[in-house]
Order: C-alpha cells, then sequence, then structure tokens
C-alpha cells in the first residue's frame, strides 16, 4: 500500500525523486501513465497486469472504452529507479499534468500520483470542504 505526502522539484533534467518509502514496492521496473483529475499515475508491474487485464474485458466497439485506452496507454511508460532514487518524467507527462518544477508525490493505496504542487493545492482546496460528504455517501451501507 502507498500512504503518505512528499514534496519534491523536478530538475533541469525532468528527474524527480522517488519518496524512499515508495521505492521497495514499486521494484525493479513500474508503470507511469497519465492519471485522472491532471496527474499523473504510477502503478508496480503487478497492479499494471491486473489493469490491463480489466481492460481487456471492457468492448472495444464503446467509443468511451476506445478513447479511455487511448489516453491511457499512449501515456504509458515503463520505468525504473536510478542510483539516486530518481525517475525522468517525459515531456508530454510533465505537460499533461502541468508539471513545471514543484511536484507532490502522494501514496493512493495502489498507485502513487504525482501532482504539479500547485494543482494538488487547488484539488485539495477545492474538495476540502466536501471530504466529510463524500466519506459519508460513500460508507454509507458499510459498517467500520
Amino acid at each position: 500500500m502507498f500512504m503518505g505526502e512528499y514534496r519534491h522539484n523536478l530538475d533541469d533534467k525532468s528527474r524527480i525523486v522517488v519518496p524512499a518509502a515508495f521505492r521497495p514496492e514499486l521494484k525493479d521496473k513500474f508503470i507511469i501513465t497519465r492519471g485522472l483529475e491532471k496527474c499523473l499515475y504510477i502503478y508496480t508491474m503487478d497492479d499494471w497486469n491486473k489493469i490491463v487485464q480489466k481492460l481487456e474485458t471492457l468492448p472495444f466497439t464503446k467509443k468511451d472504452v476506445r478513447t479511455f485506452m487511448r489516453a491511457f496507454f499512449s501515456g504509458a511508460n515503463t520505468l525504473e529507479i536510478d542510483r539516486s532514487g530518481r525517475i525522468v518524467i517525459s515531456s508530454n507527462l510533465k505537460e499533461y499534468a502541468n508539471i513545471e518544477k514543484e511536484c507532490v508525490i502522494i501514496g493512493a493505496n495502489d498507485r502513487i500520483e504525482i501532482w504539479a504542487g500547485n494543482e494538488w493545492e487547488n484539488f485539495m482546496n477545492s474538495y476540502s470542504d466536501k471530504i466529510s460528504d463524500i466519506a459519508e455517501n460513500l460508507f454509507m451501507d458499510v459498517s467500520l
């Protein structure tokens, strides 16, 4: 499980440090791709393969399926962490997520998300008053 919030900056070569707490679970290779809400998703190879298996069950004759798959897979890259604990973010992914320098890296259970610092602040500000209502709606039929 990935959890926590970390702040790092991209260097001049588009590299960013992967938090040390996340590195063991990522192992040798992992996948980065476009996420939802203008962030990037990082998946372990095992979790990526589970998503691929689920997506393969969707009917390609549906336009929404084709559109989502194009966006999701065209942005996907296999990455490795270098000896200094960094990864390189491609220019197309940086552009998609509006990443220039300051980044927020969060653990989101089965994935890591990378956000431009200002995009993360905007997201949190727009949802901070709604989180308790969202939680109530999600868990209204579940006893914790």
